[in-house]
């Protein structure tokens, strides 16, 4: 928690330019595209990891 909170205070005195953002951003969205495909039950198999048995 403590991390986060000092790495949002280096954020505010030094914003992040407005490139890195959109990076940000768009990596968030491809993450939440996927996920939401994936729930959607359209994920294909052969994209889907075997579970390995311990």
């Amino acid at each position: 928690m403590t991390t986060w909170l000092l790495r949002m205070a280096k954020w505010a005195r030094r914003p992040p330019s407005a490139a890195r953002v959109r990076l940000v951003v768009l990596i968030a969205l491809a993450c939440l595209a996927v996920a939401g495909i994936e729930a959607l039950g359209l994920w294909p198999d052969w994209a889907t990891a075997e579970r390995m048995r311990p």
